[in-house]
């Protein structure tokens, strides 16, 4: 059992330290289903991959599923600096509905279009093979490299502030993290699902932003939790016969609730001492 769960726990390990750090800038920016955006014109990549002859979850289907996605980031650094009159949430909602559409349409004529979408939503990550594993950590590290070199144009930008000590060209960091987070979006849905991806994303994320105020705080929390919640939801999968993917978000779910009502009570507390004095 543990050699079964050797590669699946390292992939989790990995989804959860590169996710846990976008989470902060997309949680930043307001963009909280740019992801699930990203993802699907992914999968739509794939798809016309698919329709041209390319077989999916190979090579080929991989570099157009990372082609639209870069087209995607693209639109949506060029909306984000271009259009001031709808919020980019509104702007990353209808590209998400758009690529879902036009897969439906290509999926329709497509044998095992059922199979595909639940691939997509839950993934596969009980399976994952350890090459792949191996190229995704060194791709997160990568990445992650890039964003800690420039850490300060990127949360700059993120946060909307260009009058401070980092001036920065808003357009180009927008386009540099929409093609990062693009990337690792492309290859994390691929092998977890675009459940598991958003759980890892938004909910460590969210749960530190309640209590702490620094980056550095929240990224520990983050990863932290991502951890901890990955070998919770294992651990469920592994005792109860569950699937994987889906028993790890359901833990999530759960870690969220708690800091929810621990958010609660810690505000009241708040209030109360105010009030007191």
């Amino acid at each position: 059992m543990f050699e079964l769960l050797l590669w699946p726990f390292i992939a989790c390990t990995a989804l959860a330290g590169i996710h846990a750090y976008l989470g902060m800038h997309v949680i930043e920016r307001g963009v909280i289903f740019v992801d699930l955006a990203l993802a699907q014109t992914a999968s739509l990549g794939a798809l016309f991959g698919f329709i041209l002859g390319i077989e999916l979850h190979t090579t080929g289907s991989y570099l157009f599923s990372l082609g639209f996605a870069l087209v995607a980031a693209i639109f949506l650094s060029w909306a984000r600096n271009t259009v001031k009159n709808i919020q980019q949430e509104v702007v990353i909602g209808i590209l998400y509905v758009f690529a879902a559409a036009v897969s439906v349409l290509i999926l329709s004529k497509a044998p095992s279009e059922a199979e595909h979408i639940k691939y997509m939503l839950v993934g596969n990550i009980l399976f994952v093979k350890p090459e792949d594993v191996i190229k995704m950590v060194i791709l997160y590290s990568a990445i992650g490299v890039f964003h800690y070199i420039f850490r300060d144009r990127f949360l700059a930008v993120s946060r909307r502030d260009n009058s401070g000590a980092v001036k920065v060209n808003a357009a180009l960091w927008d386009f540099l993290f929409y093609a990062t987070f693009g990337t690792v979006v492309t290859s994390s849905v691929e092998i977890a699902g675009v459940l598991l991806v958003f759980s890892y994303l938004i909910v460590p994320a969210a749960c530190s932003i309640m209590f702490f105020e620094t980056i550095k705080a929240r990224l520990i929390v983050s990863w932290s939790l991502g951890t901890a919640g990955s070998v919770a939801g294992m651990a469920l999968s592994v005792f109860f016969d569950l699937p994987i993917g889906a028993s790890i978000v359901a833990i999530f779910g759960a870690i969220f609730a708690l800091f929810l009502l621990a958010n609660l009570y810690y505000n009241g507390n708040v209030e109360r001492a105010k009030d007191a004095q």
